[in-house]
Order: structure tokens, then C-alpha cells, then sequence
């Protein structure tokens, strides 16, 4: 590394496209391009993790199918073919240039559950202090998440929160986020997004490929997700030449999404996009007031009804009942189901009589994130979820 130089941590998503082609090949050449970069960044001091797609494209390749199979055991079973063949091409290919790699499959219960997330961490920590460049890819053998998470998209946003990376970049096959169809003559490159709400007026459409599983809305939600964190996300053209250093080295290239100004704790990252709600919470307008405007708990008394089947420490939605239904943010409740039904819109004093070992909030403001924008109610970082065992 050079003097004076500050060392950065990187997360590269690569995705189906942009690894193999429309057979399911490998694209031996834009990998070995890519794989030189990434250890060309490890040996100058930077820390790398790779979260690549493309284990089903390559069993498809080898099983020679003509298009990718919509059945979920076919999928899991097709990238059990792939992966090994997938990881081995990183792996001769990374040592080539002298770095060393490991095989790390995640699943969805490793991002939802607290102490997995936490385990996962220390996992990756533990190979980057050791000088290991981690590839990463969900475990489709066991998981159907690989199709929820829009060809790898989420899960990367949610690897380079865990981490805690400077910059991830998501590599694709278009040069990044157009005002509209790449292909229409009035599509423009977005060189740069610092306001989120033009989002709203741009036409980013699914996959069309037979290949992969993703399209340009899911790496907008990554890179709203990891901007929350404040990571900085760029999209880009995964065949460039020479991509990764020159994004890396910050570049105009592809489409850059700045950091969040007031970024959100790492629990209340993990709440809003890593645990899935198990039920639902509608509040009246007092309530909703004071969780979206004054960063206050929620108690009984705002509460209209409960939806679901749900037990204390697991996460719910809330919503505020207005013109139908509205979602407020998720939270980590300290009641189940039932228990909620029987004293929903009390005073704290009658759920006291009724309930004399119940704690005062439903939802303490710690424990609770707006999910209907990107700013979080107030409450620091707790280090252990409350609730009942």
C-alpha cells in the first residue's frame, strides 16, 4: 500500500449477465478482467467481499437448458450443478495474482436472525483480517430466496451493511440508471442521484433475461438500502473495461448514488431490511403522529386492530388507518397476538390491572423504524431486543 494512502473496503456484486452468456457459458474473459481488478485492489491494502450471481446460469450451461426453469426445486437443483464450477473458476482465477478466496453461501435466516447477522459478521471479519477475498452468493441448494432477492441485488446491499463497506458497486449489463428505456432514443444516463424523489418518474423496469433474475427497480431498492447506511452505491456496466478501477477510484462512471446525509443505526438497518414482519398493527391518528413526526413508542391505546399471528420479540408492520390503510414503519413488539387483541386501545393503567407483567409500550421507539421513507424515528442503537422469552 502506498504512503499515506487510506485503505477503502469494497463490495462488487456481479451479476448473471455480466459473468455468462445467454447459453449459460462463462464469460471467460470479462471474469478474468474483473478478478484481476478486484486482486489488484486487495494488494494495494483495500479490503474486498464479492457477491456474485450466476450459480443457475451455469447449470444451465452444463445441463444444457434453453431457458431458465420458473419451478423452485429445478432452480435449487440447477445451481448445485453450477456453483461448485462457478466458485473453482473464482478461485484459479484469484490465485493466479496470489490472493486467496473462500466459498461463503448465505441464506435469508442468516440476514433475519439477530445472532446469524451478527455470526455472519464476525465470519467475514475474521476472513478480510486474514487477507481472504469472501464470494458470496445465496444457498439456492437450500434457500428459493435467490428469486425474492432479484438476482442477488438485496442480498448484496444487505452483505455491505452487515460489513459495513465504503462503496459497493453493483455490476450489471446496461451502463447504469437511464431517465427511461435504455433502448428508447431519449433515454439519458443518470451520471448522479442525490435526490430521491425523481426516482418516482423513472420507468425502471424487471429482467427480461433468461438468465438472470433481476432488473434495474431491484438495484434501486439495494442502493436506497445500503445510501441509508451510508454506503455509496454505484451501477455500472459489469463488460466495461477497466470498470471497477475506475469507479474505485471515483471516476464518472455508470450511475452513483451519494450516501444518506442522516444515516440510520445498524439495528434499525437490519430491522427495516433484514427481519421479515410477521403480522401487522394498525394505529389510529394520535399514534401514527407521534411514531412519524415526534419519534415516540407505540402504546395500547392507539391501537385499532391486529392482524396476524404473531408471538412477543417478533417483527411486526404498522400502519395508520387513513384512507385505507398506510404503512408507518416495523418494529419488534413486546406482546403477541392475542395478547394485543385484548388490550388494544387501554390506558396504560388497565393494561396494568389487566396484564400486571406487561411492559408499558407495545413498540419501544428503540426498537421501531419508519419504513415508509428514508429517515428513522429517533431512539439510539439498543445492543439486545427486548421482549418476552
Amino acid at each position: 500500500m502506498s504512503s499515506g494512502r487510506l485503505s477503502r473496503f469494497y463490495a462488487v456484486k456481479i451479476g448473471s449477465n455480466t459473468l455468462t452468456d445467454a447459453n449459460g457459458r462463462i464469460r471467460s474473459r470479462i471474469m478474468a478482467a474483473r478478478v484481476a481488478e478486484l486482486a489488484e485492489l486487495v494488494k494495494r491494502g483495500d479490503r474486498v467481499l464479492v457477491i456474485s450471481s450466476g450459480a443457475i446460469s451455469c447449470g444451465l450451461g452444463l445441463l444444457e437448458l434453453q431457458a431458465r426453469p420458473h419451478d423452485t426445486v429445478e432452480l435449487q437443483a440447477t445451481s448445485a450443478v453450477g456453483q461448485g464450477r462457478l466458485y473453482r473458476r473464482y478461485s484459479d482465477l484469484f490465485l493466479k495474482h496470489g490472493v486467496t478466496t473462500a466459498q461463503v453461501l448465505l441464506t435469508s435466516y442468516d440476514i433475519e436472525a439477530r445472532s446469524q447477522y451478527l455470526n455472519a459478521r464476525g465470519t467475514l471479519g475474521k476472513l478480510l483480517e486474514w487477507g481472504i477475498v469472501p464470494i458470496i452468493n445465496e444457498n439456492d441448494t437450500t434457500s428459493a430466496d435467490e428469486i425474492r432477492y432479484g438476482d442477488n441485488d438485496f442480498l448484496a446491499a444487505q452483505v455491505a451493511i452487515l460489513a459495513k463497506v465504503d462503496l459497493l458497486m453493483l455490476l450489471t449489463d446496461t451502463e447504469g440508471l437511464y431517465t427511461c428505456d435504455p433502448a428508447d432514443d431519449r433515454a439519458c444516463l443518470i451520471e448522479e442521484v442525490t435526490d430521491w424523489s425523481l426516482l418516482d418518474q423513472i420507468e425502471a423496469g424487471e429482467s427480461s433475461s433468461t438468465i438472470g433474475s433481476g432488473g434495474m427497480k431491484s438495484k434501486i431498492v439495494a442502493a436506497e438500502m445500503a445510501t441509508s447506511a451510508n454506503i455509496e452505491v454505484v451501477i455500472a456496466d459489469g463488460s466495461r473495461p477497466g470498470v471497477i478501477t475506475d469507479v474505485a477510484a471515483g471516476k464518472k462512471v455508470g450511475t452513483r448514488f451519494r450516501p444518506l446525509k442522516s444515516p440510520i443505526s445498524s439495528f434499525k438497518l437490519w430491522l427495516k431490511y433484514g427481519r421479515p414482519a410477521s403480522g401487522a398493527i394498525l394505529v389510529d391518528d394520535g399514534a401514527a403522529a407521534a411514531l412519524l413526526h415526534r419519534g415516540k413508542s407505540l402504546l395500547p391505546a392507539g391501537i385499532i386492530r391486529v392482524e396476524g399471528s404473531f408471538r412477543a420479540g417478533e417483527a411486526v408492520e404498522v400502519f395508520h388507518k387513513k384512507d385505507g390503510r398506510q404503512l408507518i414503519g416495523k418494529g419488534i413488539t413486546n406482546y403477541d397476538a392475542d395478547e394485543l387483541r385484548r388490550i388494544k386501545g387501554m390506558q396504560s393503567t388497565q393494561v396494568v390491572k389487566l396484564l400486571p407483567h406487561g411492559e408499558e409500550e407495545v413498540i419501544h421507539r428503540d426498537y421501531f423504524v419508519l419504513t415508509g421513507g428514508l429517515q428513522s424515528a429517533q431512539g439510539k442503537a439498543p445492543g439486545k431486543a427486548k421482549g418476552k422469552k
